[in-house]
């Protein structure tokens, strides 16, 4: 298996914790994503993927998402490649809602807005070992 590392970004959240950004590709632009061990899959900001995939999207009425910040509906996509460093996942199947909110508190604190938020199943398939010490995340082929 060939290791792939990936630098991460630590941002302080007003001194009461930390979240950890990495950059990833998505529709050929750069974007920042946060890195949460805790959600059970990556979603996707709803405004990235109607930008670029507004015919091919499906709109759940069954799905509902939240996070820290809100509850909304989600929809469908399949998004052509996203690059994580080196790693390109083809076709990846996701669900996207509205991240503005979380965006919009990232950049009141004076840090980028996010684009996603990567999550359990990208991490768990690539094997991901994160390196706080280093800053560094390591996914594997």
């Amino acid at each position: 298996m060939k290791s792939i590392p990936i630098p991460l970004k630590l941002i302080n959240l007003q001194d009461d914790g930390f979240h950890l950004l990495v950059e990833i590709v998505v529709f050929k632009e750069t974007h920042f994503a946060v890195l949460d061990t805790g959600a059970s899959r990556s979603v996707f900001d709803k405004a990235i993927i109607e930008k670029h995939l507004s015919e091919t999207l499906h709109v759940s009425e069954e799905i509902n998402a939240a996070t820290l910040f809100t509850t909304t509906t989600t929809i469908q996509a399949t998004i052509p490649e996203v690059k994580i460093g080196t790693l390109k996942i083809k076709n990846y199947e996701t669900v996207a809602f509205d991240l503005q909110s979380v965006s919009a508190t990232y950049q009141q604190f004076g840090h980028p807005p996010v684009a996603a938020i990567i999550g359990g199943d990208i991490l768990m398939q690539h094997n991901a070992v994160i390196h706080y010490s280093k800053l560094l995340m390591r996914l594997y082929r």
